[in-house]
């Protein structure tokens, strides 16, 4: 199949692979650039937590990196943790892709944390974390790191699109959804772009596709990788 990948590049890249390794043909365009943001990060922490792979590489040149690298840190799935190790975070927990399992997890491990946990957030949160981890007794305090930059669809999207060439576009978060939508009645291209098979991550991401008509949508039935691209190979509902 022809897949589309629309996360930021980096991103794009790893899962294309993924794609082309069970033989698709995979048209990377990015509708999200990261943008690390400057933050003061230095204190005495419990530990880190993040909720996005952008997050360890967002704050590589912060001078309170160092420090926080020796910290345990709590990760929201498999993708997050894999970025944290790379970064070099050695003692990381990984939860099972949501942020009701981190906060099990936390809850499970670091409920006992004299001192606060440092949650290292992009600009655009879908669950407020801090005030959830707060129902459980456990103090954390938000710094955001980086933030996600619309980009519109790249002219081989276009073309892609209008020649029909298009057979899926996978969701990876509600905020690459909405970019999709965005990007598409920005170029035009709404009918086309809608008329495409969409695969989410989850119900959530599947919600702004689904309230602007688009009605092939498969959701995994776990928010991983793995199973969402398993849905290429599965029948259409």
């Amino acid at each position: 199949m022809r897949v589309v990948v629309t996360r930021p590049q980096a991103d794009s890249e790893r899962s294309a692979a993924a794609l082309r390794a069970r033989g698709h043909s995979v048209l990377v365009a990015p509708l999200m650039r990261v943008e690390p943001l400057a933050a003061d990060l230095s204190g005495n922490w419990g530990a880190v937590i993040i909720t996005s792979a952008n997050a360890p590489g967002a704050i590589a040149g912060n001078p309170a990196c160092k420090a926080l690298l020796k910290l345990p840190l709590f990760a929201v799935g498999q993708r997050s943790a894999d970025a944290a190790r790379q970064a070099g975070y050695s003692d990381v927990a990984t939860a099972g892709g949501d942020v009701a399992d981190l906060v099990r997890l936390i809850a499970a491990h670091h409920a006992d944390a004299a001192v606060p946990l440092l949650y290292l957030a992009g600009e655009d949160r879908a669950a407020d974390l801090v005030a959830e981890l707060a129902a459980h007794g456990i103090t954390a305090e938000m710094a955001v790191v980086y933030r996600a930059v619309t980009m519109p669809f790249p002219p081989e999207l276009i073309a892609a699109l209008q020649a029909g060439d298009v057979d899926a576009v996978l969701h990876f978060s509600r905020r690459s959804a909405d970019n999709y939508l965005a990007s598409a009645t920005q170029a035009g291209l709404a009918g086309q772009a809608l008329a495409v098979r969409h695969l989410c991550l989850s119900a959530q991401i599947a919600e702004p596709l689904k309230a602007a008509g688009a009605n092939r949508i498969a959701v995994a039935k776990r928010p991983e990788e793995a199973t969402l691209i398993d849905l290429l190979a599965l029948p259409e509902a």
